[in-house]
């Protein structure tokens, strides 16, 4: 049931945004060398490889002059970058992963190999389902990079506090994952997203 909600809420989502998806395309291009999408290898369900599409929201090689987190006024993102990350618009392409079945709408966010890699053995519990868009991670740390920004040393802030707690959160729900938790998720990730 979960899957076919996936599907076609994804699917028409992707049909009413596509005007504003053709509109951040066309800031994208205009601003900056590059392609409009940006695709990162990300680790899935059952601890499997993929590629996450995001709209690129940073200069061309970016991930390869700085790190792979992003810490406050990051000088590798483009000032049309900085408004999609702020109201999580360069996410809308990954609909597109949650049709191909990479990704579902609500689940654990997905992490890159390198911070996979230093997971507990309880910690790799969140690869036995499928990534999401968005959950209580997503809405806690809504403003992550700022946080970031606070810390004389922010990678090893992200992975010895942000990430764990991060984690704790994805674990409580997979404990405890319904559809109605899933709904209420959308709507409370939907509500911060304008109030930030």
């Amino acid at each position: 049931m979960k899957r076919v909600f996936d599907i076609v809420s994804s699917l028409a989502a992707l049909l009413i945004l596509l005007p504003l998806e053709l509109v951040i395309a066309l800031c994208i291009a205009g601003e900056s060398r590059g392609g409009v999408f940006y695709c990162q290898v990300r680790v899935g369900r059952n601890n499997k490889d993929f590629k996450l599409l995001k709209f690129r929201t940073m200069t061309v090689n970016a991930d390869r002059k700085g790190p792979l987190i992003t810490v406050g006024e990051d000088q590798r993102i483009t000032r049309c970058g900085h408004f999609l990350r702020k109201y999580k618009l360069d996410e809308l392409p990954q609909l597109i992963n949650i049709i191909k079945g990479d990704m579902s709408i609500v689940g654990p966010r997905p992490e890159v190999r390198k911070y996979v890699d230093l997971y507990d053995e309880r910690q790799r519990q969140v690869l036995t389902v499928r990534p999401g868009l968005t959950d209580y991670a997503s809405i806690e740390y809504i403003a992550e990079s700022d946080l970031l920004a606070q810390s004389p040393d922010p990678e090893k802030t992200y992975i010895t506090e942000i990430m764990p707690a991060k984690l704790e959160l994805n674990l409580k729900y997979i404990e405890n994952q319904s559809a109605l938790t899933d709904l209420k998720l959308i709507f409370k990730t939907l509500g911060r997203i304008v109030k930030h």
